[in-house]
Order: C-alpha cells, then structure tokens, then sequence
C-alpha cells in the first residue's frame, strides 16, 4: 500500500533517477525538485527535465546560483580540475554545504506542495568522503527540519547503504535498469549514459555495474 506524498531531490543522476523510481513505487503521489547552481553542465538540467516529462512527474527547478558563488568546486568552476582527494582530503568536486542547502529548500518546498516525504540519493557506502552524504548529518538534518518549520518530514535515503552494484540491482528490481543506464547523467565531463569513462563518477558507476551484472549472470 502507497502512503502519502514525496519530493524527490533530482538531479537527472543515477542515483536520483534510481531514488525517482523508488519513490514511484512507495508513495501516491511524487515531484521533483532540482536546484540550478550554475552546475558545470546546464546538460544535467536539461537531463533531469527529459526524465520527469518522459515519467509524468511534476518537475521544480529552482535557482540556488548563490551556492556556486559560495562554494566554487570542480563542479562549479571549468578552471578547477576534477581530481580525487589527497592525503584523505576531499575531492575538488566537493561543493560545501551542497546537501544542507538541497534539502532544506527541499523541505521548504515539500511545505507548499503538502508533501511530507523528502527522497534523496545521498549515500555512506560508496561515496567520495563527502561528510553530507553521511546518514548521522541526514538523521541530524531531519530532526533539525522539523524543528524549524514545526513539521513531521521524513527524510528517506534507499541508497544509504547500498554500493553502486547494489544500486543498480534496486533500478534493476524496480524494472528500471535500461532506463538508468541509457537516460541518467553522472558523468563530470557531461556525457549521457555510460558516459567518458575516465572521471572518478563513470569509474565508479562502471565498475559497480560490472559487478552487479556478474553477479545476475551467476545466478
């Protein structure tokens, strides 16, 4: 049985497109929210636009142009190389603050459209270091949300703990494999699909793919 009504924050992404899907399946009624922040590529945009229309999905994209002045990364700035952390540092494509700012406006907008479910695809178990995509900050950040707007939003992260071959398995097992793979973004260098195969995002959703399909394929 399907409860309620869900906000996805999407970014066209395999992660997100995978949390859309998931969200079709939990919940009555679902929107999507994406934030324009000057991102390397406008094609992300255009990107998460397609799927919503192709899905029938209600699609909010709202300027958060601020946060690029704010936080310049290689996400945000052609001048600034895509490169993994040093040392245990962070990668350059860290944008501080990012999922703070996302959800919130997230929650904001989740209080006029009467949505009490805020679906995100952050996750702890394959990630790049970044301290928001952690399950203690979203924990955190829901008691925080509620508290500001005298709310009872609940936050959902289906990827939490999932790697990227587990990921794959859930678009797989929501009959949404194809679809991701031949319609999502994630690569930094802007290519659709399976993308350049060289920046840290294609190497880790190729690999995790690898992975899953083997497993199929044994079983």
């Amino acid at each position: 049985m399907k409860n309620g009504k869900a906000i996805v924050v999407f970014s066209g992404g395999q992660d997100s497109t995978t949390c859309l899907f998931w969200a079709l399946s939990q919940f009555d009624e679902v929107e999507a929210v994406t934030f324009n922040y000057n991102q390397r590529h406008r094609l992300e945009i255009d990107c998460a636009k397609n799927i919503a229309n192709e899905l029938g999905i209600k699609h909010h994209i709202l300027d958060m142009s601020l946060l690029n002045q704010l936080a310049p990364s290689s996400l945000t700035r052609d001048d600034i190389e895509v490169k993994d952390g040093v040392d245990g540092g962070l990668p350059s494509s860290f944008v501080p603050g990012r999922n703070l700012v996302f959800i919130s406006f997230a929650g904001i907008l989740a209080s006029q459209i009467g949505a009490k479910h805020i679906v995100t695809g952050v996750c702890e178990t394959d990630f790049s270091g970044y301290p928001d995509c952690r399950d203690v900050f979203i924990k955190s950040l829901n008691v925080s949300l509620n508290l500001s707007m005298d709310a009872e939003f609940v936050i959902h992260t289906p990827l939490m703990w999932l790697n990227k071959a587990e990921t794959w398995k859930l678009a797989d097992d929501l009959h949404a494999l194809d679809f991701v793979r031949e319609k999502t973004l994630t690569c930094y260098n802007g290519i659709i699909a399976d993308g350049c195969g060289e920046c840290p995002a294609c190497k880790l959703r190729k690999r995790g793919l690898e992975d899953y399909l083997r497993v199929r394929k044994e079983c």
